[in-house]
C-alpha cells in the first residue's frame, strides 16, 4: 500500500501514527539480529518501515534484501532508500526491479551523500545529478506503482544552507512526480513547523513527514546533531547536561524532550512520526509509550488471518497455509515465494519443485553456536532435552530450534498438559488447543473480521522415541475421530489420513463471507516441513564439538526418533488427544552419553537405553 494512502487514511480517521528506520548491519550476524528486533517492533504497529541505502550502492544487495525480507516474510510495509551518488543507471534499475519484485511499493528518492574518499558531490557518468531527475525516471519507468518519497531539509543541508532555494528544490521535486516528503531530524519545534508553513504557501501540498531521533546516549546525542547541524533548544542542553555520563538517565531525559516534541508537532495537525530508530529499540519504544502510541498489549493489533500475512508481491492474496511453519513464518514464505502459481496452485503438485535443496532458502538455525550453547546449554541425556523443552512451554525460554519466538498465550489452555508430556520425554514440537466458536475480536484466538467466529481442531506434533510409536499409533488408530502422520528422518512414513489433500484444522465464519480456512495438514508440506525439522536438529548438533555428548544426544534423536503429528477432527474435544499418551514414558531418560563416546558406540547409545512404553491402567478411548 502506498504510504501517501496511508498518511490520507489516517488523517482521515484523525489517527496519529508512526513509522521506523533502519540501516543495513556490517555483519551477517548483525543482520540476522536486527531482522529478529524488526519482527518484535512490528508488534509495536509501525505504518511502514524503510531501510536506507549506501553511498555507491555499497550495501545495495542487503537492503534490497531487507526489504524483501521485512515485506514478504514479516509482512511489514517497506520504504526502500534510493540514491544518485556514484549510482550508475544499470544499478537503480536493478534496485527498482527487487523492490518491484518483493512487492515493495514505496522508494525514498535521494541524492545521497559523497562517498568518504570525494569532498563534493559528483554525478556517476550515466547516472542522476539530482534527486529530481530520480523521481521523474522512476516515475517514467513504473507510472504509479511506486509512491516516491523525497527528503525536505528545515534547516538546511551539507552543501547548501540557503533554506529558501532548498525549498525551490523541494518544489521541482514534487512536480516531477513525488508524492510525500520526509524531512531530516531536527529539534526545534518552531523552526520546523515555520518551514513546513513555507512550503505550503510555495505550493507543496504533498504530506510532510517530520524525521524523529531519539536520544540514546549524550555523546551520540551531539554528535548527530553537529553532524546535520540543526539547532538544540538551550533547554535541552541544560536538560541534559547534569545527566550526561548515566546513559540510563540520558534515555529518561531525553524520552521526555522528544515526546514533548512529538506532541506540538501532533497539535500543529502534523499526524505522522517517522523516526529514525539507529537499529535501536529502547530509546524509540520509550517515547511511544510516553505518547500512548502503543497497541494495547491485553488487546493485540487486529489479525485478518490466524498467521501473520506476507505483503510480498502476488501474497496478499493468501489465504491458506500448512500449519507446520506457525513457528516459523519466515522459513515458510522463503520456501513458498517461488511456486510456479501463488495462489491458485496451492493445491495441486505443482508447487512441490519450490520445496528444494534447503540450503537454497537459508532456513537454517539462527545465531551462532556460541549464542545457541548459552541459549540451550549442554543436554547431555534426553531428560535434559526434555527439561529444555519444558522451560519453553512454561514461558522460561525465549525460542527452540523450531520455534523461533517464545510461547504464547493461546497455549495456557494446553500448558499444563504441554508441560507433562515432555516431562516424559515425549517432545511438543507445535500445537494448538480446539477452539468452538470463540468471538474473531478474541485476544487471543480471535482472527479476522469482527462480528464473526473462529473454529480450531486441536492439533499437536511432537517427537516420539522408536520404542513408543508403536503404542502410541495403535491407540491413534483405535480412534476414528484423529488423523496423524508420523515420519523418520530417512522417510518411513505412517498415516491414516484418507488421501493426500488438505485438513481444515483453522476457519472463521463471518458475516457476508463465505467460510475462511487458512490453515491446513497435509502429506506434501508435512514431508516438506520434515526435511526442514531434522534439518534444524541437526544444525542444533552442529553447534557443539565432533565428539561432545550434547551433539550425540542430539544426533540420536534425529536419526532415530518419529516427528508424529495428530489432529483431532471433533473440534468440540478441547482435550481429547493427551488421553493417547496416558502411561507412555520414555525410560532411562537420564542415560547420559559420555559413556558411549568413550567407548567409541555413539551410534548405538539410543538401542542401549531400554525405553519402554507401559499402558495406561484403563486404557483409552476405544
Amino acid at each position: 500500500m502506498h504510504i501517501s494512502e496511508k498518511l490520507a487514511e489516517a488523517r482521515k480517521n484523525n489517527k496519529a501514527t508512526f513509522s521506523f528506520e533502519f540501516f543495513p548491519p556490517k555483519t551477517a550476524q548483525g543482520v540476522q539480529n536486527l531482522y529478529d528486533r524488526m519482527d518484535r517492533m512490528h508488534g509495536l504497529g509501525p505504518s511502514f518501515v524503510d531501510v536506507t541505502w549506501g553511498a555507491g550502492g555499497r550495501m545495495s544487495h542487503l537492503t534490497c534484501e531487507m526489504i524483501k525480507v521485512a515485506q514478504s516474510a514479516y509482512g511489514l510495509e517497506t520504504c526502500m532508500h534510493l540514491t544518485c551518488t556514484d549510482m550508475e543507471r544499470s544499478k537503480i534499475d536493478e534496485a527498482l526491479s527487487a523492490a518491484y519484485a518483493a512487492g515493495c511499493t514505496n522508494i525514498l528518492a535521494l541524492r545521497g551523500d559523497p562517498p568518504r574518499d570525494k569532498e563534493r558531490w559528483e554525478a556517476t557518468q550515466g547516472g542522476f545529478r539530482y534527486a529530481r531527475d530520480l523521481v521523474k525516471y522512476i516515475r517514467d519507468r513504473y507510472g504509479d506503482h511506486f509512491d516516491i518519497g523525497v527528503a525536505g531539509y528545515s534547516e538546511g543541508c551539507d552543501d547548501q544552507e540557503d533554506v529558501d532555494l532548498l525549498i525551490e528544490h523541494l518544489k521541482e521535486k514534487v512536480d516531477a512526480g513525488a508524492t510525500f516528503v520526509v524531512t531530516q531530524m531536527f529539534y526545534d519545534v518552531d523552526i520546523f513547523i515555520d518551514w513546513v508553513a513555507k512550503c505550503r504557501k510555495r505550493g507543496i501540498t504533498v504530506p510532510v513527514i517530520p524525521g524523529i531521533m531519539p536520544i540514546h546516549t549524550y555523546a551520540a546525542f551531539l554528535r548527530r546533531a553537529n553532524w546535520t547541524r540543526c539547532r538544540i533548544p538551550p533547554e535541552w542542553m541544560e536538560a541534559l547536561e547534569p545527566v550526561k555520563n548515566d546513559d540510563a538517565a540520558v534515555r529518561e531525559v531525553g524520552k521526555g524532550l522528544i515526546a514533548t516534541m512529538c506532541r506540538r508537532l501532533l497539535e500543529a495537525g502534523i499526524l505522522h512520526l517517522h523516526f529514525y530508530t539507529m537499529n535501536l529499540a529502547q530509546a524509540t519504544r520509550m517515547v511511544l509509550e510516553e505518547l500512548n502510541l502503543l497497541p494495547d498489549l491485553e488487546a493485540p493489533l487486529e489479525k485478518p488471518l490466524p498467521w501473520r500475512q506476507s505483503l510480498g508481491l502476488n501474497r496478499r492474496d493468501e489465504n491458506v497455509r500448512p500449519i507446520f511453519w506457525r513457528n516459523r513464518n519466515r522459513s515458510y514464505v522463503a520456501r513458498t515465494q517461488d511456486w510456479d502459481e501463488f495462489p491458485n496452485g496451492r493445491w495441486g503438485d505443482s508447487r512441490s519443485p519450490a520445496f528444494g535443496e534447503l540450503d537454497a532458502y537459508g532456513i537454517g538455525l539462527k545465531g551462532t553456536n556460541e549464542q545457541n550453547r548459552k541459549l540451550w546449554g549442554e543436554p547431555r541425556s534426553v531428560r535434559d532435552v526434555a527439561q529444555l523443552f519444558v522451560r519453553y512451554c512454561e514461558g522460561e525460554l525465549a525460542s527452540l530450534p523450531w520455534s523461533e519466538a517464545a510461547i504464547t498465550r493461546e497455549a495456557d489452555s494446553i500448558r499444563g498438559d504441554l508441560v507433562a508430556l515432555n516431562r516424559r520425554g515425549l517432545l511438543t514440537v507445535n500445537s494448538q488447543p480446539a477452539v468452538d466458536g470463540a468471538p474473531s475480536a478474541d485476544p487471543v484466538v480471535g482472527w479476522g473480521p469482527r462480528n464473526g467466529y473462529v473454529y480450531q481442531k486441536q492439533y499437536l506434533e511432537v517427537l516420539v522415541s522408536p520404542e513408543l510409536i508403536a503404542e502410541l499409533l495403535t491407540r491413534v488408530e483405535r480412534d476414528p475421530d484423529l488423523t496423524y502422520y508420523a515420519v523418520t528422518r530417512s522417510g518411513d512414513l505412517k498415516t491414516n489420513a484418507p488421501g493426500e489433500g488438505p485438513n481444515a484444522v483453522t476457519w472463521g465464519v463471518f458475516p457476508g463471507k463465505e467460510i475462511v480456512q487458512p490453515t491446513i495438514v497435509e502429506t506434501v508440506s508435512f514431508l516438506a516441513w520434515r526435511d526442514e525439522f531434522y534439518r534444524l536438529g541437526e544444525d542444533w548438533a552442529k553447534c557443539y564439538p565432533s565428539n561432545h555428548p550434547s551433539r550425540y544426544v542430539i544426533e540420536d534423536l534425529m536419526d532415530s526418533w518419529y516427528l508424529v503429528n495428530i489432529v483431532h477432527n471433533d473440534f468440540h474435544q478441547t482435550h481429547g488427544v493427551f488421553p493417547l499418551f496416558d502411561g507412555l514414558e520414555v525410560k532411562d531418560m537420564d542415560k547420559t552419553y559420555d559413556e558411549s563416546i568413550m567407548n567409541g558406540d555413539h551410534k548405538d547409545a539410543h538401542a542401549d537405553a531400554s525405553f519402554t512404553a507401559t499402558a495406561a491402567p484403563n486404557g483409552v478411548k476405544n
